[in-house]
């Protein structure tokens, strides 16, 4: 018989937190209950999930998902995370993919590291799927005179609706993940 435990597939064996067998059992839940989603939730796992303490009192639910489900995930992303968000009340879901990074080869040596195992690479990676369902459509980074580096992120306007109430979220997540201050905005379009 299939349960909640089928939903989370952890790296070498590792057992679960109590958290992740909740949010494991949310998606259980999904499946059984949520007829749109029941056939495409049927064959996705996740990896992991936590809880982060962003400002105002607000959490926010960061689910990792194996990479190579990650498209599987774009396909019912919004409704998925609607779904999340009605279970865990009051708290913003974000699903992001599980990236590796590679050191540097040593000098010398024949092994050549994909680009995208960097570390530049995983964190550009990482803000795209923290903002999915919108586009980034803009970066600035911005050094200031202390020398500390503020980088503003544009979103697509067309996603407004649904992220706008997020990107505090966003801003919390991807500096506890990555350690870069993020600000997103919206561009200001002239009529």
């Amino acid at each position: 018989m299939f349960t909640a435990a089928k939903k989370i597939q952890k790296a070498e064996g590792a057992d679960p937190s109590e958290f992740e067998e909740t949010v494991a059992q949310a998606l259980f839940d999904l499946e059984n209950t949520n007829l749109e989603l029941k056939s495409d939730l049927k064959d996705l796992f996740i990896n992991s999930a936590f809880q982060i303490d962003i400002s105002g009192g607000r959490k926010a639910v960061v689910v990792h998902v194996p990479y190579r489900l990650r498209k599987a995930y774009r396909k019912i992303h919004v409704r998925l995370v609607r779904e999340l968000e009605k279970k865990f009340s009051g708290k913003d879901v974000i699903i992001i993919a599980t990236r590796k990074i590679l050191r540097p080869p040593k000098k010398g040596s024949a092994a050549k590291r994909p680009r995208s195992r960097t570390l530049t690479s995983v964190h550009e990676n990482i803000l795209e799927d923290l903002v999915q369902p919108a586009e980034i459509v803009g970066k600035r980074v911005r050094y200031r005179l202390d020398g500390s580096k503020i980088m503003k992120v544009f979103l697509d306007p067309k996603a407004r609706n649904d992220t706008e109430y997020k990107l505090e979220s966003f801003s919390g997540v991807y500096r506890k993940l990555c350690g870069k201050d993020v600000v997103f905005e919206y561009p200001i379009t002239e009529a």
